[in-house]
């Protein structure tokens, strides 16, 4: 098996069906695999018929996003494994030459992270003349809505945590992956479509959710990863208090929630504790970061 395709869903069963109506037409399926978890989704269920030709995971209950994507990528059999959302898909029929191109090309490459055009369009050739004209470049990190990375790295690797559950299992992964040696390249050439509804999330304003479940695994982060971990702890804490918690009552009760359910969770979160190299750490901040703006 040459490529594996892993997406995850939940609750977006009509947005899932139109990914992979979308993939279908680029795979030969002698030698590539859709392999899709649903996270606690019955209604999801439904499309299992319909789209036989996909491997189908099931879990009953929603376990999150990161522990469903390490979960679903042990069950993967390709040589590359290009993640998706469930709202994203590849703008190009020659997608996958092109992604097998750059890791030919390069065995110190590790991860592509895809440029992501976000945003409902009527049809791809709009959604591509909206992409941005961007020079290739070696990152720190990804976005979970149109990546690809290698099966040996990924395995050398602890995967995708089980310690987040949304919003920070990217840089997790991608961290381990510099620690192992591996580059990241941002290649804008290799476009995805991520169907958000760009004016709708601009009325949403703040997003609660998204601020705790961030701060949260920031400081998850920090303590599994960096050798001494308290000054960038404090600084994130520091941060966030400043900008969110003091100016509004809703940021400031999900900032003492994190803080005392981080203290509750420390102990179960020390066994997964595996510091990085520090030349790891000053490799990624001279790293260009990803510029993840549409």
């Amino acid at each position: 098996m040459k490529i594996s395709f892993l997406i995850v869903t939940k609750n977006r069963p009509n947005e899932l069906a139109f990914t992979l109506n979308k993939l279908k037409p680029m795979l030969d399926l002698s030698v590539h695999e859709v392999l899709v978890f649903i996270d606690g989704c019955k209604q999801t269920e439904k499309l299992i018929e319909r789209f036989d030709w996909v491997n189908w995971s099931i879990s009953e209950k929603s376990i999150s996003a990161s522990p469903a994507r390490n979960k679903l990528y042990k069950k993967a059999k390709g040589c590359i494994f290009i993640g998706l959302d469930d709202d994203a898909h590849p703008l190009s029929l020659d997608f996958i030459s092109s992604v097998e191109a750059e890791f030919n090309s390069n065995k110190k490459l590790g991860i592509i992270a895809f440029q992501e055009v976000r945003g409902q369009f009527g049809s791809d050739a709009e959604a591509l003349a909206q992409a941005k004209n961007r020079t290739p470049h070696f990152t720190n990190d990804f976005v979970g809505c149109g990546f690809a990375i290698k099966k040996d790295v990924y395995k050398s690797s602890n995967g995708f945590p089980v310690w987040i559950d949304i919003y920070g299992e990217e840089p997790a992964l991608a961290l381990e992956v510099l620690n192992l040696g591996y580059q990241i390249l941002y290649q804008p050439k290799i476009k995805v479509n991520h169907r958000v509804n760009a004016e709708q999330r601009k009325k949403q304003g703040k997003n609660y959710f998204r601020f705790k479940h961030q701060l949260q695994n920031s400081i998850r982060f920090y303590v599994v990863y960096y050798p001494n971990p308290v000054f960038q702890i404090l600084k994130l804490l520091w941060h966030n208090f400043k900008k969110y918690a003091i100016t509004d009552g809703v940021y400031f009760k999900s900032f003492i929630s994190v803080l005392f359910e981080t203290v509750c969770f420390l102990p179960k979160l020390l066994k997964h504790r595996a510091p990085v190299k520090q030349s790891t750490i000053k490799h990624k901040s001279n790293l260009k970061t990803l510029n993840y703006s549409a």
